[in-house]
C-alpha cells in the first residue's frame, strides 16, 4: 500500500457516543475512506443528525441497515456488549480485518464470561484470535492482527497506569486497590433512571463497589493475582479519574524510580505522559485536560517512610478509552503512523 492509498471502513452501531468518536476521528484521518454506517433504528437518516459536531464534514452520510453492507478493509463494531458475538459469521464476511470495541472478545477464557457476564460465549474458538487493542502493551501483536478487541474504559486506564509496576515486581499484587470515578457517557445515549438529568444532576453516585466486570481484564493483562476496583458516577460528561494503591516491596524505592520505570516502559509511547510537577493547579493527572485526547495521563505518589503507593491516572472514555484507542489499533494494523488523526492537544480552559 502506497501513502496515498486509501483504506475503506465501516462501522456497524454507528449512532452511539462510540460510534460517534469514531466518525468524528476518522472524518480527519488521511488514509481512510468512510464507506458505510448503520443503525437499525436511524436508517435512512443522515449521520449528522445524531452527531451533530460532524456538520460540514459528513453530511453526505446516512445510515443504512446491516444487510446493505459490502466488504470493507475494516470493518469496526461499535455495539452494546454481547450483540457482537452473537452475529459473527455475518461480520467476518464484511470487513478483511475487525476491530470490536464492546467486551465480546476482550477475555480469552471462556469460563471467564460465565463467572463476569453470567453467559456462555457462543464463539469460544475466537477469543484467542481476538488481540488487545492496547497499542502501548500490544503493539506488535497488533501490527500483525486480522481482529483486535478494544479493552474498556476503566480497564484501559487501569492497566495502563499498572502494568509496569507489576511487570517489574515492585509492588504487592494481591493489594491493588482502585476507584475509578466515570462521567455520564460512560453508559452510552440510551435514556434510564440512572441518567436522568434530576436523578444524575449533582450526584456523586457509587454504583459498583464490588464485582466490576473490569476486574477480569485487568487480571487478565498484568497477571496480577488481585484486585479490589470500585466504581463512581460523577457529574462530568466525559473523562475517567483512577485513584490507585498498592504496597511498594521495597522502602528504599523513591519517586524518581518510579518515573524511570514508567519511562522505560512507556517512553516511545506517544500518547502516554507522566505527570509529575512539583507547584501549579494540574500537579496530577486530571480528566478535563484529556478531553478529547488520546492521551493517557499517569502520575504518583509516595507516603513518606511508608510503602503507600498511590498512583493517579485519566483518560477520556470516549477516546483513548473507546474510539481513539481503536483508531491507535486501525493505523498499526494498515501501517500508518499510529498518532494519524489523533494529535489533538485537548483544550485549556474547558
Amino acid at each position: 500500500m502506497n501513502k496515498t492509498t486509501k483504506i475503506t471502513v465501516s462501522i456497524v452501531g454507528g449512532s452511539g457516543y462510540a460510534g460517534g468518536e469514531l466518525l468524528r476521528i476518522l472524518s480527519q484521518h488521511p488514509r481512510v475512506s468512510i464507506k458505510s454506517v448503520t443503525s437499525r433504528q436511524h436508517q435512512g437518516k443522515k449521520v449528522t443528525l445524531l452527531h451533530p459536531n460532524l456538520r460540514g464534514f459528513l453530511d453526505h452520510l446516512r445510515f443504512c441497515s446491516i444487510d446493505q453492507l459490502t466488504k470493507s478493509d475494516l470493518l469496526f463494531l461499535a455495539l452494546p456488549n454481547l450483540k457482537a458475538m452473537n452475529n459473527l459469521d455475518q461480520y467476518l464476511n464484511l470487513g478483511q480485518k475487525i476491530i470490536d470495541l464492546s467486551a465480546d472478545f476482550r477475555l480469552k477464557d471462556p469460563d471467564q464470561y460465565v463467572k463476569w457476564y453470567q453467559i456462555k460465549h457462543p464463539r469460544p474458538q475466537y477469543l484467542k484470535k481476538f488481540i488487545c487493542g492496547l497499542a502501548e502493551i500490544h503493539g506488535p501483536q497488533i501490527k500483525k492482527a486480522q481482529y483486535v478487541s478494544c479493552a474498556g474504559c476503566e480497564a484501559t486506564c487501569s492497566i495502563l497506569s499498572f502494568y509496569p509496576l507489576l511487570k517489574e515486581k515492585i509492588i504487592n499484587d494481591r493489594e491493588i486497590y482502585i476507584d475509578a470515578k466515570i462521567g455520564s457517557s460512560a453508559a452510552g445515549n440510551q435514556p434510564a433512571l440512572a441518567t436522568h438529568h434530576p436523578e444524575r444532576s449533582g450526584s456523586f453516585r457509587s454504583y459498583q463497589p464490588t464485582g466490576h466486570r473490569h476486574t477480569a481484564e485487568f487480571l487478565q493483562q498484568t497477571q496480577a493475582r488481585n484486585l479490589y476496583l470500585s466504581a463512581t458516577a460523577v457529574e462530568m460528561v466525559r473523562g475517567i479519574l483512577i485513584t490507585g494503591q498498592a504496597r511498594l516491596k521495597n522502602t528504599d524505592i523513591n519517586e524518581r524510580d518510579l518515573r524511570k520505570i514508567y519511562r522505560n516502559y512507556y517512553g516511545n509511547q506517544p500518547f502516554i505522559r507522566i505527570i509529575k510537577e512539583r507547584q501549579g493547579l494540574y500537579r496530577y493527572p486530571e480528566p478535563k485536560i484529556v478531553a478529547g485526547t488520546n492521551f493517557c495521563d499517569i502520575g504518583f505518589a509516595i507516603q513518606a517512610n511508608s510503602r503507600r503507593l498511590v498512583v493517579i491516572a485519566t483518560i477520556d472514555n470516549l477516546v483513548k478509552g473507546t474510539a481513539g484507542q481503536a483508531v491507535q489499533a486501525m493505523n498499526l494494523m494498515f501501517n500508518f503512523p499510529q498518532t494519524t488523526a489523533l494529535e489533538f492537544q485537548g483544550l485549556h480552559p474547558i
